[in-house]
């Protein structure tokens, strides 16, 4: 008779335990329990204007690093006083929204998944297309604030689905583990950077799959998951390899990172956070692929600025 038993409360421990990915219908029944903390990562003034009931503020830009790198990660105190600030510990059931604009906002609840993942919280999901998804869906809002108590929990931030500039660089020279660079082909054949990176091109021994093939159409709604299992089946690397995602600031990589690892079920896939600006900012110049001449260089830097001038 005990062997039923224990059968039983495993199967309802994997029955309800969170999905990854709910959509409105799937969130809102859940919004009574007291153990959900929706983490709103929207501006302040986006949640005042509307947000989920019981739902608690945490702008994207809490959860960055510095300003002239902010795709490594924020201090370690930092990243404590901010769960705590939002009452969170890892018994809690937490559901990350973004604005839900485009897959750059699914990028950043994905960023923000993974780092509560990496620090304990082991219940997590992210709606789907975000507020603009649970707007379309006609779902209620409120402007109230609801309170929460703060919590003394002050994790740890586990590496373990992290790689850093001196793993990948070792990764580089080893030619041990399967580098992909998610961002727009043109990025990754050094056509154009990001305005904080210091120069264009990709890591060396990277190959390079488009992160906007994982959302629908432009949105902030991942693919289907047999569309996902298609995608993750393109990049293939020696058997024990890890994977290494990078972007240009670790928003991009997080939001293939959480279809592969977390929706598809692929294992050792990793995301170096600091991506291309953190790589260019190395004290000692790296080694780089695709990077363009000089002559390029200058010119692809006095259009940005000349863009820079026209806003």
């Amino acid at each position: 008779m005990k062997y039923w038993v224990v059968a039983i409360l495993l199967w309802c421990g994997a029955a309800f335990a969170a999905e990854p990915l709910l959509t409105s219908d799937d969130l809102q029944p859940l919004l009574s329990s007291p153990q959900l903390r929706v983490v709103d990562i929207r501006d302040a003034q986006s949640f005042a204007g509307g947000h989920i009931e019981g739902a608690q503020n945490a702008p994207y830009n809490e959860w960055l690093g510095p300003p002239e790198n902010f795709g490594i990660l924020p201090p370690a105190p930092d990243m404590v006083a901010l769960v705590q600030r939002l009452g969170l510990t890892p018994e809690s059931r937490a559901v990350v929204v973004s604005a839900g604009s485009d897959g750059t906002d699914f990028g950043a609840a994905a960023r923000v998944y993974w780092m509560l993942k990496s620090l304990g919280v082991k219940e997590l999901s992210i709606l789907d297309g975000g507020m603009q998804s649970w707007d379309f869906d006609g779902m209620s809002t409120t402007k109230a604030v609801a309170p929460v108590a703060r919590t003394d929990w002050a994790p740890t931030f586990s590496p373990r689905w992290m790689a850093t500039r001196e793993q990948v660089l070792a990764h580089v020279q080893k030619h041990d583990a399967t580098l992909l660079d998610v961002r727009p082909q043109n990025f990754y054949l050094g056509q154009f950077k990001a305005p904080m990176a210091l120069m264009a091109g990709t890591i060396p021994t990277a190959i390079d799959q488009d992160f906007t093939r994982w959302v629908q159409n432009g949105s902030a709604n991942a693919v289907p998951t047999e569309e996902a299992r298609k995608l993750a089946a393109e990049i293939k690397r020696p058997e024990g390899q890890d994977l290494v995602l990078f972007c240009n600031t670790g928003v991009w990589s997080a939001l293939v990172w959480f279809e592969m690892h977390e929706i598809v079920g692929l294992k050792d896939v990793k995301i170096y956070p600091g991506s291309m600006v953190d790589w260019v900012q190395a004290p000692t110049p790296l080694p780089m692929l695709n990077a363009p001449s000089r002559g390029t260089q200058i010119v692809q830097a006095f259009e940005q600025a000349w863009k820079n001038l026209k806003k």
